[in-house]
């Protein structure tokens, strides 16, 4: 089928278990013993990774595989509440992940429906991604800053997201190494990290294709009065909670999705307890 990959440093250890259990409450109990889950990190402890693989197992996936990559060389350069770690998406090999595709999650979100969708019709040099509800197009907002400049050209096309990517494991080696190339070269239009890397790389091929919106629908009542939020149709496959604000922080406003949220938090929360992790308390309301 396919495998999920995550990118963590010791503070998302918990929320990513909680997008896991998610995914598992989502899918077919039957399907989760052909997926397997990885995960890049640079600082998580052998304790943690062997909670991980516990709670892994514990909800059904088929396989569990961690490895520790270095992070610094990439630096970042917006956002005080994004970490390093999420450069890792773009260490993944096709040995590392052992299947034919990998769908990477954003260690923010919740899986609600059927995530694999988007594989369906995937070509073999394709990647999906979702396009940004807030930065929809290139030359809006603080991304990319100075590529319309350069490239004129640019303005206008899709500007996406990277909390979620549907990618062919023959797609990783050089996605890696452009992604490489452009951050040692094009490092001056990077504001948004990784993922406006990942855009830079996006436009200037043909690899990117848009899986639908309801496949990365950003959690925004907690940035208005959620009138944006329900006039968007349909029910998000997953849901991603962007910004600097999360829901397992007790500060976070108690909107519909971040009750939700809390909800798959303390399962995630009991089956790391039950596997014997006293370290790792999390707060909640």
């Amino acid at each position: 089928m396919y495998t999920v990959g995550v990118c963590i440093d010791e503070a998302y250890f918990v929320p990513a278990l909680t997008t896991l259990t998610s995914l598992a409450d989502s899918q077919p109990a039957g399907d989760l013993k052909n997926v397997g889950v990885r995960v890049l990190t640079a600082d998580l402890s052998r304790g943690r990774a062997e909670t991980m693989a516990t709670v892994v197992a514990r909800l059904g996936f088929g396989s569990f595989d961690i490895a520790w990559h270095p992070t610094d060389r990439w630096q970042v350069v917006s956002c005080d509440h994004i970490s390093a770690a999420t450069y890792l998406r773009f260490a993944f090999t096709a040995d590392f992940v052992g299947d034919d595709h990998l769908i990477y999650l954003d260690a923010d979100l919740l899986v609600l429906g059927d995530v694999a969708a988007p594989l369906d019709s995937l070509e073999p040099a394709r990647m999906a991604l979702v396009q940004d509800e807030l930065v929809a197009t290139v030359g809006r907002g603080g991304a990319l800053p100075g590529v319309v400049d350069r490239w004129p050209g640019f303005r206008g096309r899709p500007y996406f997201n990277a909390g979620v990517m549907w990618c062919p494991t023959g797609l990783l080696g050089r996605l890696n190494r452009s992604i490489t190339r452009i951050m040692a070269a094009a490092g001056q239009h990077i504001h948004f990290n990784d993922q406006d890397a990942l855009n830079l790389w996006a436009l200037h091929g043909s690899a990117v294709v848009p899986a639908p919106p309801a496949y990365n629908r950003f959690e925004l009542d907690r940035f208005e009065d959620g009138a944006q939020s329900r006039a968007r149709e349909g029910t998000p496959v997953v849901l991603h909670f962007v910004g600097p604000d999360k829901p397992w922080q007790p500060t976070c406003p108690g909107t519909d999705g971040v009750r939700l949220y809390r909800t798959y938090l303390r399962q995630a929360a009991s089956l790391v307890s039950r596997a014997k992790d006293p370290t790792a308390g999390i707060r909640w309301q």
